[in-house]
């Protein structure tokens, strides 16, 4: 068995003109909502095995913000620039990818890819993950090569954790 949580990244700025759509930041509300989300699946789930990120800025950030509350090492944070996709095919090449040592990973991207992945190997029509969305799937496989449909398991938003003022 092997689980894979999805987690699309909290919500970035558009303030900033004249920057690459890669390097925009998360937004004072994106922060508090990883943190908020963070800590949520922290009493959820045990540690995910290996953690992997897009490599754009909004996607890291909230990486690294999932890490500090799991105690993950962020050394050992796994930064692909193919995860800065908004189809679900490097996301699918990414898990299929994944070291069978690994039993559970986490991985934080982008939609509308991540939406097409959960619907695709999950097995609960989600019809948006919003930012800072997640999704657990339970896959009846031992290697990640084999990836197939699973038992979608987690199933959390930020709006499901505070009221919107």
């Amino acid at each position: 068995m092997k689980t894979i949580y999805i987690v699309r990244h909290a919500k970035s700025s558009w303030e900033y003109d004249g920057i690459d759509d890669s390097d925009r930041p998360l937004k004072k509300r994106g922060i508090k909502d990883a943190h908020i989300m963070a800590n949520a699946m922290k009493k959820q789930i045990k540690r995910p095995d290996v953690f992997m990120s897009s490599s754009a800025n909004r996607a890291l950030h909230t990486g690294v913000i999932f890490c500090n509350t799991f105690n993950y090492p962020l050394s050992n944070l796994k930064v692909s620039k193919s995860l800065y996709s908004f189809s679900d095919g490097y996301l699918i090449k990414t898990v299929k990818a994944l070291d069978d040592a690994y039993n559970s990973a986490i991985i934080f991207s982008h939609d509308h890819g991540i939406s097409t992945f959960v619907n695709k190997y999950g097995n609960q029509l989600i019809d948006h993950v919003p930012t800072c969305g997640i999704i657990g799937i339970k896959l009846n496989i031992k290697h990640w090569k084999n990836l197939s449909k699973g038992k979608t398991i987690l199933v959390d938003f930020p709006k499901n954790h505070k009221v919107y003022k």
